[in-house]
């Protein structure tokens, strides 16, 4: 027995004995000098130990073994190594190290390996995903989806004139599109589409593995669901190929799959994708490559539009035909595998040519272009580009097609008659060195050299270009539609050129083919620019526009943008602000010279009447008059007319500003005009009659006049009986002792009392600007204008009764007309970008009259011929001015044909004082004008007067020969 147990950290107690009391334990020497423990049956048994076998130094060696047995024997026990029998287990043999320890630590190394990396990939994944989640857009949004659609601009007859589109939609809702068109789409991109959840794993997997055979340097195959391609396309807006794009994509798409119906995004799909040829949408794919509606589309026509998503340049028809057959063949194969096409139609779409009709995009209406940009403007001033080129309006507007395809011949024939007066032949407008005298008679030479040469931008498409064949006889050849001709230029016109230049074989030249004689007369596009709108003076709805010569060359509209000096075309608004101050038109001033500091306007003509009425003033455009005028009134208070009327928005407080030293244009001289004709209420020209959302509700029409229902009084005068306004027939202005007669009503007898009627009645709340009375003076003596003053051209051969007044500015720039009927009022401008002469002598009356009269022609032709309103209160007087017998209308408390006589330093004759003239803001000469001051030395140096007044002294310094003045000339 030894005192320590010799295997303490290698022999453990077997647990299943404990509890036995019949085993002990204890040390103990056995047989053969070996040293056991005795564990009750149990017996450790150590046999050839090394070292002291006493105890002292106990080792195991690597001869030492352990044995199993039992010490005493028994039947207890089935343990082996034993004397045998049964016997408690014992272990024998050497010591053993653990089996698979080194295995056992790398599994456990590499589980704990891959938990930490789960656990640190989680967390980024996590990271990721947070922040993708919160850089994701809302798909909320998409419940309320509107697609970008363009806008339309209708006109006063409803035809579609011009269409407003930064991307060509057309929409189309879900229960409108064909089940051929859905099925063919579905079938190329989407085949799982009413089964998924927004993704397609199985696709995404198919797609990853034929990405990673391919290799590199490959675009990666699609796995993209419809679902997915609309978050891309309404959501993302994105097409980068990145991981965290199609992550996005994906998750978007889960949400957009909770938030929609299946029908939703397919409607939402199939109206958003692009598909080429600037078409987005299958509404405007269908018309762009078929030129019909989306409900006429067959299978085969279906199959194509489905092929183009993948790439609508690749597919393109035009440049790739094949490729683009073999996408739609193989479609239609999808097509019938699914079930979705019968095995013959299948076939028979298969076998059907792909023939793209070629689609001619509404754009304006011919000469519409200036109205339509026009229009344009306004909306995006109104409602921003976003709303105006993808919102959907519906914009009707006041234009008449018919009225401005007039407008626009008849300006253009106006420029180009002026300008072969003034300007001469400039020569060729380009040059083929192809064409010699040696192969001007190979029509395929020329004929192929002509067919690459550009037009020139303004080039009118009535006009061909054509190339000089033999200048000895001036024959040119041109291409109609691709073939040939040939022709010799008009004799007149060959003689014309060779004034100026010199013809050559191989010279381009702009001719027009003439119906008669079978020649051509040779164009060229005009230097000088003119600008015309014509509109109803009661509403201000404009009917026709045109802003130069042509929108292809140049985009400005001289209509509504130039702003441009009217000339005696302003001096109306002088007489209406002396009318409103109860002067008549009978009213005498003197005719006379006078200056201002340096100043020293002149009539256009430089000569002097004397004592003129305003209404002789007027008529014959007297600048002298019209400046005395302006003085005896105040300019302040001329000028107030002016900005109210909305001729001009700032008015300069000088005088020369009432010979038409200001600016405006054409519109709102339009505009002013017809504010006259309107009986002095306000008239604002408006282009768009109302505009519509794509829900047609109205967003705008324009203010100031209303239908409502209200009372209708009995017994009113039918419209029509009231006597001629202005040139009444004999017997009619007098009674039968030769005095004036009192002036009708324009209203009859109107009884006391009213009945309700269903007849709607139109509100006008528009501002007057002046008295209805004031206004009818004003138009009877510009109806005297164009029957015997400087407009007599404008008026040539119009029966209807018209008024209006010539304008010419200072140096002849510029050249106006301006005049109306009873309902239209047209406007006339002619000048050069560059202010330059037009040249001497030509005025408004002799340039811009005779386009207006072309206008007005037609414009009336048709339409009844109704005279212009008397008003209550007024009384229509013939009387001889002096100058000639005319008729004027009088206000009550004014005496016809009467001149007042005024005191002096009042109103009227005597010196004019400063408070009278505005000279205290009249520049001292006109380069002065810009500066706006004036020295004391600016008083008037001659008097104004009136015919009872004592002859005027000449003044102290008579001008020699003169200025014409500031602004103003005939």
């Amino acid at each position: 027995m030894i005192s320590r147990p010799l295997f303490s950290q290698s022999i453990f107690r077997n647990q299943a004995l404990a509890g036995f009391p019949q085993y002990s334990t204890g040390w103990g020497r056995v047989p053969g000098g070996s040293i056991a423990w005795s564990w009750g049956a149990l017996v450790v048994q150590a046999t050839g130990l090394s070292g002291d076998r006493n105890g002292g130094d106990l080792r195991v060696s690597s001869d030492d073994r352990l044995e199993g047995g039992h010490g005493g024997g028994g039947s207890d026990g089935d343990g082996s190594g034993g004397d045998g029998g049964s016997k408690p287990p014992f272990w024998g043999g050497p010591p053993r190290r653990p089996r698979f320890r080194m295995w056992r630590k790398l599994l456990g190394t590499t589980v704990a390996v891959l938990l930490l990396g789960t656990a640190t990939a989680g967390v980024v994944v996590w990271y990721k995903y947070a922040g993708l989640v919160s850089d994701l857009p809302t798909v909320e949004g998409l419940r309320s989806y509107q697609p970008p659609v363009m806008s339309r601009l209708y006109s006063g007859d409803d035809r579609l004139i011009a269409e407003l589109a930064a991307e060509r939609r057309v929409f189309v809702p879900y229960s409108a599109i064909p089940d051929r068109v859905k099925n063919a789409f579905l079938a190329a991109e989407d085949q799982k589409f009413w089964s998924h959840k927004g993704i397609d794993p199985v696709a995404i997997l198919r797609a990853g593995l034929t990405d990673l055979s391919r290799g590199k340097g490959r675009r990666p195959l699609g796995a993209s669901t419809i679902t997915q391609q609309v978050a891309r396309i309404m959501l993302l807006g994105s097409n980068a190929l990145s991981m965290e794009r199609k992550a996005k994509e994906a998750l978007l798409a889960l949400r957009v799959e909770q938030v929609l119906p299946k029908e939703k995004i397919l409607e939402i799909y199939l109206n958003e994708i692009y598909l080429g040829d600037g078409a987005y949408g299958i509404g405007a794919a269908s018309q762009a490559y078929f030129n019909k509606p989306l409900d006429q589309l067959d299978d085969s026509e279906a199959a194509f539009l489905a092929a183009l998503p993948k790439s609508p340049t690749n597919y393109n028809p035009y440049r790739f035909p094949d490729a683009a057959r073999n996408r739609r063949n193989w479609i239609l194969d999808r097509m019938q595998e699914l079930g979705w096409l019968d095995a013959q139609s299948a076939e028979a779409a298969r076998q059907e040519a792909l023939a793209t009709k070629s689609f001619r995009r509404p754009g304006p209406a011919p000469g519409s272009e200036w109205f339509s940009e026009e229009v344009r403007r306004e909306l995006i001033e109104k409602y921003g580009v976003q709303q105006t080129m993808q919102g959907g309006l519906d914009v009707h507007t006041s234009f008449d097609p018919a009225l401005q395809t007039s407008v626009t011949a008849a300006l253009r024939d106006g420029l180009m008659t002026y300008d072969r007066s003034h300007g001469g032949w400039r020569g060729a407008v380009g040059h083929l060195d192809a064409v010699t005298r040696s192969t001007a008679l190979d029509e395929a030479t020329w004929s192929a050299a002509l067919a690459a040469a550009p037009h020139p931008s303004g080039m009118l498409d009535r006009w061909r270009l054509a190339v000089v064949l033999d200048p000895g006889n001036g024959s040119v050849g041109w291409l109609e539609s691709g073939t040939p001709h040939r022709a010799a230029l008009l004799a007149k016109d060959l003689g014309w050129m060779r004034v100026y230049r010199a013809l050559r074989p191989g010279d381009l030249l702009m001719v027009e083919p003439q119906a008669e004689g079978g020649r051509v007369a040779i164009r060229q596009i005009p230097r000088v620019e003119g600008a015309v709108v014509t509109m109803d003076v009661h509403t201000g709805r404009v009917l026709a526009m045109s802003g130069g010569w042509s929108f292809e060359s140049s985009q400005f509209n001289r209509a509504s943008q130039a702003m441009r000096q009217p000339g005696s075309s302003f001096k109306p608004f002088v007489y209406l602000t002396a009318m409103e101050q109860g002067i008549s038109p009978s009213q005498k001033f003197d005719d006379s010279a006078v200056s201002y500091g340096s100043w020293h306007p002149n009539n256009y003509e430089k000569d002097f009447w004397g004592a003129t009425t305003l209404h002789d003033a007027l008529r014959e455009s007297r600048n002298l008059v019209t400046i005395r005028l302006a003085a005896h009134i105040g300019i302040k208070s001329v000028a107030k007319i002016a900005e109210d009327i909305g001729l001009v928005q700032n008015m300069p407080h000088v005088l020369p500003a009432a010979l038409g030293a200001v600016e405006t244009t054409v519109l709102r001289e339009a505009g002013a005009y017809a504010s006259i004709a309107n009986g002095g209420r306000k008239v604002t020209p408006t282009l768009i009659d109302d505009v519509q959302d794509r829900n047609g509700h109205i967003l705008w029409r324009p203010e100031g006049l209303a239908l409502s229902s209200a009372a209708q009084p009995q017994g009113a005068a039918p419209v029509g009986d009231e006597p001629n306004a202005v040139f009444p027939v004999a017997g009619q202005g007098d009674d039968a002792s030769g005095r004036p007669a009192a002036s009708p009503t324009s209203t009859g007898t109107v009884a006391s009392d009213a009945v309700q009627s269903d007849v709607p009645v139109l509100t006008d709340t528009r501002p007057a600007v002046s008295s209805e009375a004031s206004a009818f003076q004003i138009t009877t003596m510009m109806q005297d204008v164009i029957k015997r003053g400087t407009g007599v051209q404008a008026g040539k051969e119009i029966d209807n009764p018209i008024a209006g007044k010539t304008g010419t500015s200072q140096d002849f720039n510029d050249a106006w007309f301006a005049g109306y009927s009873a309902d239209l009022v047209t406007v006339v401008w002619i000048g050069f970008d560059q202010p330059q002469s037009l040249g001497k002598n030509e005025t408004g009356g002799t340039i811009a009259g005779p386009i207006w009269n072309r206008i007005m022609k037609v414009a009336l032709e048709g339409r009844p011929k109704l005279d212009f309103p008397v008003p209550e209160g007024v009384t229509l007087v013939r009387y001889d001015t002096g100058r000639g017998v005319t008729v004027d209308a009088f206000k009550n408390d004014q005496v016809p044909g009467d001149s007042s006589s005024f005191a002096a330093g009042s109103p009227g004759t005597g010196e004019l004082t400063a408070a009278d003239t505005g000279a205290e803001n009249l520049p001292d000469s006109e380069s002065d004008m810009s500066s706006g001051g004036a020295s004391e030395s600016s008083a008037p140096s001659s008097s104004g007067s009136g015919t009872n007044s004592a002859a005027t002294p000449a003044p102290a310094q008579q001008p020699s020969g003169g200025d014409i003045g500031m602004g103003g000339l005939y």
